[in-house]
């Protein structure tokens, strides 16, 4: 058993909470037993498991799993599994994994989305959890944007981060442009449209932008039609994620609709 934060593999992994030694070691930070069942179940490559005595004995089932896959499994105090934690009341596990080489190009077939300068861990986390829900093609992510790779965006995926095709780093002027068949749907509060007159039946890339500031001008120029939310009570704007969710159960719905005629 692991009992000392001094130990050398536990410092390297405590070096994880920060995003540039993410990026330097090309490491995941994995935590809880939601994300490593995820993880597992995906089929994406653990390097190292750390685990409690008392996290064990309540997850055989997940354990023989970890055996069978051959992935190495660390048996650590509950002082050093809470150091290698980015929570404050972890769970009794948390994983490294190595970053994708690459990342898998989404195949825009109905919905896909594209978040330019989002900031907030938990909305992206979010949104990629409804995007999975609501069957989307993919996700495109503008390089301003928060990292995709962040603990705190695995966490609020609820495990559905190993399940969407997500394209970091992205000029998302050249996405759009590169586009050929496809109607650009940015999201603005000045528009005139409301979303539910859209006809989501065609292929469609749905633009989302910052949380204060929302898309910029040049991806607003760039879109072949502009939707807004209809709001009520002087209500300024709705949470990105929220937002998010409406429109793509809107698509859902036309889609599924569509198919059933």
């Amino acid at each position: 058993m692991l009992t000392s934060i001094q130990n050398p593999l536990v410092k390297q992994v405590r070096k994880l909470h920060r995003a540039q030694e993410r990026q330097k070691q090309n490491l995941l930070l994995i935590e809880g037993t939601n994300l490593v069942e995820a993880a597992c179940q995906a089929d994406y490559k653990l390097d190292i498991i750390f685990h409690t005595e008392r996290w064990q004995q309540n997850h055989q089932p997940l354990c023989r799993i970890i055996a069978e896959q051959g992935i190495r499994a660390e048996l650590v105090s509950p002082e050093v599994l809470n150091s290698i934690a980015t929570t404050v009341n972890p769970d009794g596990v948390v994983a490294i994994a190595p970053r994708p080489i690459s990342e898998p190009v989404p195949t825009l077939k109905n919905v896909g989305i594209a978040l330019e300068r989002l900031q907030d861990p938990g909305n992206l986390g979010t949104i990629i959890r409804t995007a999975v829900a609501a069957g989307v093609d993919g996700l495109w992510l503008s390089p301003d944007s928060v990292d995709f790779y962040s603990p705190k965006v695995l966490r609020a995926s609820v495990g559905q981060w190993f399940r969407l095709p997500v394209m970091t780093n992205q000029d998302l002027s050249q996405l759009i442009e590169q586009q050929q068949g496809v109607q650009i749907i940015a999201t603005t509060s000045q528009a005139t449209k409301t979303y539910w007159e859209v006809d989501f039946t065609r292929p469609s890339l749905i633009l989302l932008g910052n949380e204060g500031a929302g898309l910029s001008s040049q991806l607003l120029d760039l879109a072949d039609i502009h939707i807004k939310i209809p709001l009520a009570n002087h209500v300024e704007s709705l949470n990105v994620a929220i937002a998010t969710a409406l429109l793509l159960y809107e698509a859902q719905r036309q889609l599924t609709m569509n198919n059933n005629q």
